[in-house]
């Protein structure tokens, strides 16, 4: 564990699961400051707040150097956020498509459980709206089997980023 990502502050799982990232012997996760990011950047995209939760993922992504599963994850997690936008927003399922093409590279051989995100359900819906770009519209991410909503302090941790 690296001592920047440590945050004690984040609470556990809300799941009778162990999702990776979570060591229970300890209490605590490998990386609070991933598991605090992705919390907010998950209920800022169910929200319909696709640049609000890419600036998440992407401010997380910057504290670890390439090859590491929390990379991936997190470029990942950028892509998806980013190409929602584009169709969203821009109409642009071109552009949704190629970044949704790199988001499947980078969470290839994530853990489908990585810090409590379903990546199961993302990478078959990042796949299957390559075909079909309306299956992004009104898609929920799932952490820890919750569908959480934006509240005030998910608007207040995207404002507090660099």
């Amino acid at each position: 564990m690296d001592e920047h990502t440590r945050d004690p502050t984040v609470g556990p799982p809300i799941t009778d699961r162990t999702p990776t990232g979570w060591d229970p012997v300890a209490e605590r996760w490998e990386h609070g400051t991933l598991r605090r990011a992705t919390r907010h950047g998950v209920a800022l995209f169910n929200g319909g707040e696709y640049h609000e939760s890419h600036d998440c993922f992407e401010d997380e992504w910057y504290n670890y150097g390439r090859g590491t599963l929390e990379s991936q994850f997190l470029h990942g997690m950028v892509q998806v956020a980013a190409g929602v936008y584009k169709h969203v927003d821009f109409e642009d399922d071109d552009g949704m498509d190629s970044l949704f093409r790199t988001a499947l590279q980078y969470l290839h051989g994530v853990p489908r459980d990585f810090y409590g995100v379903d990546l199961l359900d993302v990478r078959t819906r990042v796949t299957n709206a390559r075909q079909d770009p309306t299956l992004v519209e009104g898609w929920q991410l799932t952490l820890d089997g919750r569908q959480p909503e934006p509240e005030a302090a998910d608007f207040a941790y995207v404002e507090g980023l660099e």
